[in-house]
């Protein structure tokens, strides 16, 4: 996805739909997918670098060893503002989220993910 890499370790067929895990990674700078909310829960926990979350309206920098719960339903965003590669680990509940990949990485093609600004 241009800037963004996704890396699924267990999917809906392997949890029987209980959950799915997958590593996310984002070049330095680079803006993530913009706000958005699903009914599944995301957890978070940050790999490398810092990632800058969205949470409702308020923006927070978690840095490597970070974890945060976003319930479904909240709207949320995620990008790297950093100047080195930042990834998370990212475990949806329930599952299948993998099988919006197709349409994720469609979009993404048609909207390669921009500069982000720059951690204050």
């Amino acid at each position: 996805m241009g800037r963004i890499a996704a890396l699924f370790k267990a999917d809906g067929q392997e949890t029987d739909a209980r959950y799915s895990i997958s590593e996310w990674w984002l070049e330095p700078r680079t803006q993530g997918p913009g706000a958005h909310s699903h009914p599944e829960d995301d957890v978070f926990y940050v790999l490398e670098g810092t990632m800058s979350f969205l949470v409702d309206d308020t923006w927070t920098h978690a840095r490597k060893g970070a974890f945060l719960l976003i319930p479904g339903g909240v709207t949320h965003d995620f990008e790297n503002r950093g100047d080195v590669l930042a990834g998370v680990l990212n475990v949806s509940v329930p599952g299948n989220f993998e099988s919006h990949m197709p349409s994720i990485a469609q979009w993404f093609a048609e909207n390669p993910p921009r500069d982000a600004g720059s951690i204050r």
